[in-house]
């Protein structure tokens, strides 16, 4: 059996982790969180030590390790803030353990170099969480756009809002230097997917951004993107919002839309057990979508210019 610790067992993600650990047949040792709010541990792993100091973590995994002990962690699963994520990827390396990250990896690419050379140090191996790469229906249009004899570029529109409340911007996914913003916290994953499935990227624009929701274009190889991320529940469409749906995800290709709502909340098992199977995405794989976030990070919004994404103009209009 594999032994896990994970890092962040408070936040919002972490019971998708302790059920891929669980259902990947995988023990959790121990978990850290300053906040010991934690109960869903109970769920999955009663047994697990916890931790809300991380030195007593630290020393704790350490001896595990030194004494070479039966339950000697092989894994540390990495949920902390995203500001975090960095140090205590070299924790679980520095440790003994392979590392298994959330997204987004790091905040900057230049970070993945400073990864690079601690895995060459330790021989431990970094991997990450890129659950789109896993989706059934994102494999079949990478297949579909990998098939076309011309390779033509397909018209893309990305929407998706995930409604959050007031806490939002109160807590540390609020503060840009920590969670690296609107399109690092919820969207590095589906700029990974447009590059996985589209090729390289050529043009990246940025039309808005609040701490709220950002827009923009980006153009690959395949495809000319328009991308609307949201927080706020009045960007749902109406129609939905008063049926009580919170959350809209769509992407269409070229005037069909692509489902992929169903399975969402799966993929880290997937991920999990490909990782397991010694098939996880490791740091390269996170460059593009890495550089992507950061430079629309720190790119000045151009407005209602060009090919922007239609839900925009009900924000600035």
């Amino acid at each position: 059996m594999n032994n896990f610790a994970l890092i962040g067992a408070a936040g919002f993600i972490a019971p998708r982790h302790m059920r891929a650990i669980k259902e990947s047949g995988g023990g959790l040792i121990a978990a850290y969180d300053p906040n010991d709010s934690v109960g869903i541990i109970d769920s999955y792993f009663p047994e697990a030590d916890f931790f809300t100091e991380f030195e007593r973590f630290d020393r704790f995994v350490d001896k595990l390790s030194r004494k070479n002990d039966d339950r000697r962690i092989h894994y540390v699963s990495v949920a902390s803030p995203n500001y975090l994520h960095d140090s205590h990827i070299r924790f679980a390396l520095r440790s003994g353990a392979d590392a298994i990250c959330e997204k987004p990896l790091v905040l900057n690419p230049w970070n993945i170099d400073g990864l690079k050379e601690i895995e060459i140090d330790t021989g431990k191996r970094i991997n990450t969480i890129l659950q789109l790469r896993l989706h059934p229906s994102i494999i079949d249009l990478k297949k579909q756009v990998n098939s076309g004899k011309d390779l033509k570029k397909h018209d893309v529109d990305l929407t998706y809002i995930a409604s959050r409340g007031h806490w939002y911007l109160q807590s540390w996914k609020g503060d840009v230097r920590q969670s690296g913003g609107i399109a690092t916290n919820i969207g590095v994953h589906f700029y990974d997917m447009l590059h996985f499935v589209f090729g390289k990227i050529q043009e990246n624009i940025v039309h808005y951004s609040s701490n709220t929701k950002t827009a923009g274009y980006l153009e690959y190889e395949h495809a000319r993107v328009r991308w609307f991320l949201s927080i706020d529940i009045n960007d749902v469409p109406v129609a939905l919002r008063e049926k009580g749906q919170r959350t809209y995800r769509s992407i269409v290709c070229d005037g069909d839309e692509v489902e992929f709502s169903d399975g969402f909340t799966d993929l880290h098992t997937k991920s999990y057990q490909e990782i397991l199977l010694g098939n996880g995405f490791g740091l390269e794989e996170n460059r593009v979508a890495i550089e992507t976030v950061a430079e629309i990070r720190n790119m000045k919004p151009k407005g209602l210019i060009g090919n922007y994404h239609p839900f925009l103009k009900s924000v600035l209009l």
